[in-house]
């Protein structure tokens, strides 16, 4: 069953608030495309709550909470940032009017991984409570960095598992209980990928994810000595996280392709972000670490005839994976 509003929330508007992720949504096999599409957009309306500068942090975070009570429906005026964004939030009564199209089951699972996903929001907001010009506040542990990556990414890949596990035939065999775990580390690494090229940014706006005893020094891109060794720690880790990714996906049988291919562009994508961060300074706010989209795109493009081929995929893998290891920082 599907609502007239469907093609345009999963076509059109999910296009222009999901930016380069929309070519991973958009290669998702049919069966679960609508419900992780949708998904993606009800995360994206909190996100855009949580991140507007328009309306002060107690608020959003009070906002956040009816979020959490399943009440989607209160819009604050100027809480989007951007005209897709303010759309996204004057939608959301199509969002839940399709969501109550899918099973019960599935609307569980995406009720359940959003109301996890605002939890890490309203941690968020209530963990870095200033914003421009304010005293920069750093997590305190790697547990609490760790735990953060889960509420906002490795849910994800919980979530993302049980829905194919329950729409998709060929994944039948799979041990879901073994899947969802590296399915949580496969999103622990993509937003440990995030964290560790956004920190200029977070830095600038009161935020520092990483458990270092003087944030505010990181200002300066010539500090970048003090905090090198833990930099290099938690990339590592983003690698070892990628890792259990990618034995996630070569789980996945050749025949579903589309599949495959959602799961290997973002490792790929990832592994050669952290080359890049390996050999730039990540303090450095002149220089944002990006894989420029015309290289994503010529990836994307090279994968079609590898997908079906276990040793053409790990040969790929361990190519970057290689030079995502064996860079080193510039002094």
């Amino acid at each position: 069953m599907t609502t007239r509003a469907q093609p345009e929330l999963i076509g059109p508007l999910l296009r222009d608030v999901s930016r380069s992720f929309y070519l991973t949504l958009r290669v998702l096999p049919k069966e679960i495309r609508p419900q992780i599409s949708l998904a993606y957009l009800l995360a994206r309306a909190s996100d855009t709550i949580a991140d507007t500068k328009a309306v002060p942090a107690p608020e959003r975070v009070a906002i956040l909470r009816e979020f959490l009570s399943d009440k989607t429906r209160r819009i604050v005026p100027g809480t989007a940032d951007t005209p897709a964004e303010k759309m996204l939030l004057e939608r959301l009564d199509d969002c839940v009017e399709l969501l109550a199209t899918f099973s019960e089951e599935d609307q569980r699972l995406i009720r359940a991984l959003h109301q996890t996903i605002v939890t890490g929001q309203i941690f968020d907001l209530e963990t870095f409570p200033g914003g421009i010009g304010q005293e920069i506040i750093a997590l305190k542990s790697g547990e609490d960095l760790d735990r953060y990556t889960y509420l906002v990414a490795g849910c994800v890949g919980e979530f993302w598992t049980k829905m194919c596990a329950a729409h998709l035939p060929a994944l039948r065999q799979w041990d879901v209980t073994e899947m969802s775990a590296l399915g949580v580390r496969f999103g622990k690494g993509l937003q440990l990928v995030n964290v560790l090229r956004d920190l200029p940014r977070d830095l600038r706006i009161g935020r520092c994810y990483l458990p270092v005893t003087e944030p505010q020094a990181l200002l300066d891109p010539k500090n970048f000595g003090r905090i090198e060794s833990v930099y290099a720690h938690w990339l590592d880790t983003a690698v070892e996280h990628l890792d259990a990714g990618w034995d996630y996906t070569m789980r996945i049988p050749p025949k579903l392709k589309r599949l495959r291919l959602a799961c290997a562009w973002p490792i790929w994508i990832g592994l050669k972000t952290i080359t890049r961060l390996r050999r730039a300074n990540p303090l450095d706010p002149a220089h944002r670490v990006k894989v420029p989209r015309g290289e994503v795109y010529r990836l994307m493009a090279g994968s079609g005839v590898r997908i079906w081929s276990d040793a053409a995929l790990a040969a790929k893998f361990q190519r970057l994976r290689q030079a995502a290891k064996s860079s080193r920082n510039m002094p």
